[in-house]
């Protein structure tokens, strides 16, 4: 019994024992997750519905779902589906977000050029949002791909596909089910290094410091915007972990996290 005793605590010492994982979703209520009906001024961006978040669509505020536990290195696993035609995601290692009223007159019409104007200018302000107005609250963060691959609006380019490291590093292969299905999938963050799996099979194994990360941020943003800055220097190590809506409807369960 002591020799066993013994062989244990030099696991644990030895960092080999695993933290349990912790379910972070009750299926029931928002518990464990910013109530975007509870804010100031209220949001209805997700619901729950039958025992699963759900993104709705065309929200009059369009804004991702935090968790309220913050995460450095972390193992998330959970399972989603798309509505046909649709767009959705999990964000994480979070550097800023950004509220937007979509409704006011801006001198650039380009959406990086509006965020850059946001950034300068401030003139968005939720707390005065009329009825009659549309807002989003973009956040500056790196976002597993989830999304009919198939029937979207346009034709996605390789690192806008499912399992992709969305706008830097497209997926080996594509693995997810048919829109409407169940699929499984799992995040992995540990340093600088991220795993995304889809149905057991693991698509993306990258670096968010890698030369990808500063080439597709270029790409999109140019070395002068804000943007650019946090997601190549990203400044930010812990942070929450966002479901995405992006106007259409997707539905997340069983939604799991482990420290490691």
């Amino acid at each position: 019994m002591k020799r066993i005793f013994c062989i244990a605590s030099f696991f644990a010492v030895c960092g080999f024992a695993q933290a349990p994982s912790k379910s972070i979703f009750d299926g029931k209520t928002f518990a464990g997750w910013r109530d975007l009906s509870k804010l100031q001024v209220p949001g209805n961006a997700f619901s729950i519905e039958n025992g699963a978040l759900k993104s709705n669509k065309k929200p009059w505020i369009n804004e991702d779902l935090f968790s309220l536990g913050e995460y450095t290195d972390f193992e998330f696993e959970f399972e989603w589906k798309v509505a046909p035609g649709s767009n959705s995601g999990v964000k994480y290692r979070l550097q800023d977000a950004v509220f937007l009223n979509e409704s006011i007159e801006r001198p650039v019409k380009k959406f990086e050029e509006i965020l850059r104007d946001e950034y300068t200018r401030h003139p968005s302000n939720r707390a005065t949002l009329k009825p009659n107005e549309h807002g989003q609250l973009y956040t500056v963060a790196f976002e597993f791909q989830l999304i009919d691959d198939k029937n979207y609006s346009y034709k996605l380019k390789d690192d806008q596909q499912t399992g992709s490291l969305y706008s830097f590093i497209p997926p080996t292969k594509l693995a997810a089910n048919k829109p409407g299905e169940w699929n499984t999938a799992k995040l992995v963050v540990k340093g600088d290094h991220v795993e995304h799996w889809v149905n057991g099979q693991k698509v993306l194994d990258a670096n968010l410091k890698g030369p990808e990360i500063a080439r597709g941020a270029e790409a999109r943003w140019g070395k002068t915007h804000p943007v650019y800055k946090l997601l190549t220097e990203q400044p930010k190590k812990k942070s929450p972990i966002l479901i995405q809506n992006h106007g259409d409807a997707a539905w997340f369960r069983n939604l799991r996290v482990r420290p490691l």
